[in-house]
């Protein structure tokens, strides 16, 4: 399993011929996500029948791939654009454990008001 940072974006490509390795899967990060593959971010990429993804990341040293295979079943991820989506950490993980996040609810949070740019009401 792989352990994401808070500060570290996943982004998610349309369905790929997942016979590519590090090179092409690179090379498609660059032209299909316009990113940088050595950003430090997670590429995820998988195959037309969703049973099968690969997650191409910066390793400090050098790419790394990692893959996954389901013996039954599929990946249920949404829709991607032909530009990608950005996922989260905990949506990725759902992901894995076979939850559709497109029916899963979200409720509303408390979130602090935005910060006003000055202190002082101007006269």
């Amino acid at each position: 399993m792989l352990t994401v940072p808070l500060t570290t974006k996943l982004w998610f490509a349309s369905a790929v011929d997942l016979r590519l390795g590090f090179d092409g899967l690179a090379n498609l990060v660059r032209t299909q996500l316009s990113a940088d593959p050595l950003s430090g971010h997670l590429f995820v990429f998988t195959n037309r029948s969703a049973d099968r993804v690969k997650v191409l990341y910066w390793g400090g040293h050098g790419l790394c791939l990692w893959c996954q295979r389901l013996e039954g079943g599929r990946y249920h991820f949404p829709e991607a654009t032909a530009a990608g989506i950005e996922l989260s950490a905990a949506q990725f993980a759902m992901i894995l454990d076979g939850i559709d996040v497109s029916r899963v609810r979200r409720f509303k949070r408390y979130s602090p008001p935005a910060p006003t740019t000055s202190r002082y009401p101007s006269a």
